[in-house]
């Protein structure tokens, strides 16, 4: 959202709660910029949607945390969901040799989904048929088996396992199935970050939630090889 459409939100949301809207001058003008730094990624209709529902829920005053972190939620929840296409067909308009072109291509895909312009491409796991045993064989290369129930329960504990458990279910490239070329982690390890300590300076390496974007693409493009 641009800071030119912020007092117009902050007035339409001070119809429903007059508490949010500042009456001086310079308390407006601070108010207005530290709203549109917050809010410097929301979309203005998405930031009055989430003013309705935040309303229609509660009596207290909305922040503008609770806009931003709403359309977060919502961006993460798109992109977690989506899959992206590396077929010849999803852009004719491409050369099948133009490998910038393809990242680019999917990179917008990628801005279209995260924004609410486009639905994520989802794919269903891969539970039966002939694909399903290589499947299986995939999670049995990730180690010791243990129940699914009891695997899920783990999750959260276990992210990067259980992204990888996720990605072998829908069939999908794995990015720990190559080396990554940005932290120079192995094959089988995940990503790491150099850390600086502000007090004594010492850099640590800290390991990685997620893989490098780098190494999420060298993986698509091995896949696809």
């Amino acid at each position: 959202m641009t800071p030119d459409r912020i007092p117009e939100l902050i007035a339409r949301i001070a119809l429903a709660d007059p508490r949010v809207q500042r009456e001086d001058e310079v308390e407006q003008t601070a108010q207005i910029d530290m709203w549109a730094g917050i809010l410097a990624d929301v979309p203005y209709d998405y930031a009055l949607q989430a003013a309705h529902a935040h309303y229609s829920k509660s009596t207290w005053p909305i922040m503008p945390a609770d806009i931003a972190s709403r359309w977060a939620a919502g961006v993460a929840d798109r992109l977690g969901r989506h899959i992206g296409t590396f077929e010849p067909t999803a852009h004719p308009e491409l050369h099948p040799d133009d490998e910038a072109g393809y990242r680019a291509a999917l990179a917008a895909e990628r801005r279209a989904v995260a924004t609410g312009q486009q639905p994520p491409n989802e794919l269903k796991a891969i539970t039966a048929g002939p694909a399903a045993a290589e499947v299986q064989a995939r999670l049995d290369q990730l180690g010791t088996y243990m129940p699914p129930a009891v695997r899920d329960a783990l999750a959260v504990h276990r992210p990067v396992r259980a992204e990888r458990e996720r990605l072998a279910t829908l069939g999908q490239p794995d990015p720990l199935n190559v080396s990554c070329g940005w932290c120079k982690a192995a094959v089988d390890e995940p990503c790491r970050d150099l850390r600086t300590n502000p007090k004594d300076h010492a850099v640590r390496s800290a390991r990685r939630r997620t893989p490098h974007p780098s190494r999420v693409d060298a993986a698509a493009a091995q896949a696809v090889a």
